[in-house]
């Protein structure tokens, strides 16, 4: 790839910014750094830890845009080399889904699962997303200090999107933690190999998962996946697998983050808290605002311009990766009044690009949105004085090589501060 010199509406851009996206100090608090590029850097060229050129979009407008451009391919098996250079040869194998492809693949994949994600497929599993929140929240010890993260955020959506796949209770675990490894391993050689075992062993499980419900079909969508592969267009069995494998991801690390994210700021800010939970509509209002506000999934993932694409006076070379920047887009205070204030009341703007926008718009954005309205509501009605166990400023965010997820390690928290105190 070529490398391009920036220049913007606003000038040349400072190279520190884009650097000090990959430091400490920034993963604790990027939003100042994504301001200065939104001015001086709108769309930035940078070599991030993986040494692949990378062109970060950060406004709103140009966000949204180019989510949806053609022009912009998910298709990585268009960009090999890139892709290579960036998570070693082994990660294409768990790629051949609807997040990684184009039109008209993108369409016939999505096409086949989306059924299953629909508002009111999704609103028929609240009786047992509700059943699973008071259960998770039973186990929880309140006289001491515990992570909310472990003890209940991941648990609620990997619980349910497991069961919805289908996948046996003694083995979620183990799931969970190979997919954990994938999303926090880095760019080096000792990264690349954590990965490539990592997603083998995922591998293998899901395709004897597919084996086993092929032999002994279950109520659940991996069953029907199997199902439809019997007609015309659906899937092959390295779709299936591939396919099995983005929702068990997507279905349960988003949105484990986006519950604790957004527990974090109603416990840092109690008018903000009685404002959201006043009723259900106005929950519905301030889950909007969350995920504005702090949602879960910080950058998009990788695009490669499938021609020489023009932006704000610069241009993305043909073959260069892109990001969307979404944490930067939805602060823009070209589009949202005091966009670093959190507002669980705000109206007006355009819609958050938490979800994002165009073709890969979020499939399972209703259940994430029906997973924090559960989780919100029960943990806050049996826990109306839960606090946070340390000062918010001591709350650590995840530290990955280079940013993908925005969410907390850990949430330590008091959920009855009354029997810490007896």
């Amino acid at each position: 790839m070529t490398q391009t010199p920036l220049q913007t509406e606003a000038g040349s851009a400072d190279p520190a910014a884009a650097a000090s996206r990959c430091t400490p100090e920034f993963r604790a608090n990027p939003h100042p750094v994504y301001a200065e590029l939104r001015k001086t850097a709108p769309v930035c060229p940078m070599r991030p830890p993986h040494g692949v050129e990378t062109f970060l979009i950060t406004r709103y407008d140009d966000a949204r845009a180019a989510l949806a451009d053609p022009r912009l391919s998910k298709d990585m098996y268009g960009a090999l080399d890139a892709y290579h250079r960036i998570f070693g040869d082994s990660s294409i194998a768990l790629d051949d889904n609807m997040l990684f492809s184009d039109p008209p693949k993108h369409t016939r994949l999505r096409r086949i699962v989306q059924g299953a994600f629909t508002t009111r497929r999704v609103e028929l599993l609240r009786p047992r997303l509700q059943q699973v929140a008071e259960e998770l929240l039973d186990r929880c010890p309140t006289d001491a200090s515990i992570d909310l993260l472990t003890n209940f955020a991941f648990p609620l959506p990997l619980q349910v999107i497991c069961e919805l796949l289908g996948v046996p209770e003694g083995e979620r675990e183990r799931a969970h933690q190979w997919a954990t490894t994938v999303a926090k391993t880095g760019f080096g050689p000792e990264g690349k190999k954590a990965l490539a075992e990592a997603e083998g062993k995922l591998r293998d499980f899901l395709v004897d998962l597919v084996a086993r419900k092929r032999s002994t079909p279950g109520d659940d969508l991996m069953s029907a996946l199997i199902a439809a592969q019997d007609q015309d267009g659906a899937l092959t069995d390295h779709e299936l697998v591939s396919t099995a494998w983005v929702l068990f991801f997507a279905g349960h690390k988003t949105s484990a983050y986006l519950i604790g994210n957004a527990v974090y700021h109603l416990l840092s800010k109690p008018d903000q808290q009685r404002a959201a939970l006043a009723s259900p509509e106005s929950l519905k209002l301030a889950i909007e605002e969350m995920l504005r506000f702090e949602g879960s999934v910080e950058s998009s993932t990788f695009r490669h311009a499938t021609e020489d694409i023009p932006m704000r006076g610069v241009v993305i070379p043909k073959g260069a990766l892109v990001q969307i920047a979404i944490t930067a887009a939805n602060r823009d205070p070209e589009v949202y009044a005091e966009p670093d204030r959190l507002d669980v009341a705000r109206t007006g703007g355009q819609a958050h690009l938490s979800f994002g926008h165009g073709p890969h718009y979020c499939i399972g954005a209703p259940l994430a949105r029906l997973e924090m309205q559960i989780a919100l509501t029960t943990l806050f009605r049996r826990y109306p004085e839960v606090t946070l166990a340390v000062p918010p400023q001591e709350v650590r965010w995840l530290t990955v090589p280079f940013p993908a997820f925005r969410g907390l390690t850990e949430l330590p928290v008091v959920l009855d501060p009354e029997r810490i105190a007896d």
